[in-house]
């Protein structure tokens, strides 16, 4: 397959300055006529989501792929659910984030702006159910990253949610996935698979 289009999703109080995000944003650039979009997420599930279906909806279903991590991972199986041509990436995808972000209602800052607060809103729990994909269309157009030494989310969890295609589950690691760059080759060959 000829990747022409590339998504990538980043996580809760991360932005488009992650290290994942620099780093695809540069393998991308490196790739002849590949158009790249890493969006900074607003803080609502639903405005996130709503963004991400705009800023996608001339896309081809044939060429696309998302990649998603922790929450980009959730959004990115949810929009992948809706697109199912599209090749996907997961790293350390969050499987139930109502759940877990329930405890973080109230002000929250930036990883790489702290000097920016946002409020999680309680509403945004139920936007985040509202949102929750049911069955995962064609596993093999699957890929998922998921790190046993994830600090905030349980690997078990996500590879029974997500394990349904092609699975690299890293004996150490960290949610961050602080060693990606060891990792990129075999995520983005997935995305140029046919």
């Amino acid at each position: 397959m000829i990747l022409t289009h590339l998504l990538y999703l980043h996580g809760f109080r991360s932005s488009p300055q992650s290290a994942k995000a620099q780093r695809m944003a540069q393998w991308a650039a490196e790739q002849a006529g590949l158009h790249f979009l890493a969006p900074a997420l607003p803080p609502s599930p639903r405005a996130a989501f709503a963004l991400i279906e705009q800023l996608t909806a001339g896309w081809p279903a044939q060429g696309a792929a998302v990649v998603g991590s922790s929450l980009g991972g959730f959004y990115a199986a949810a929009l992948a659910a809706r697109r199912s041509q599209w090749r996907v990436g997961l790293l350390n995808p969050a499987v139930d984030p109502a759940r877990d972000l329930a405890a973080y209602i109230g002000e929250q800052r930036y990883w790489h702006r702290p000097e920016e607060a946002f409020y999680f809103q309680p509403e945004y729990v139920d936007e985040l159910r509202a949102l929750r994909p049911g069955t995962l269309p064609h596993p093999t157009r699957w890929f998922a990253l998921l790190a046993k030494g994830d600090e905030l989310l349980d690997w078990r969890e996500m590879l029974a949610r997500y394990g349904l295609g092609r699975v690299l589950l890293l004996s150490a690691s960290d949610h961050a996935l602080s060693d990606f760059e060891r990792w990129l080759p075999e995520l983005t060959r997935h995305l140029q698979s046919p």
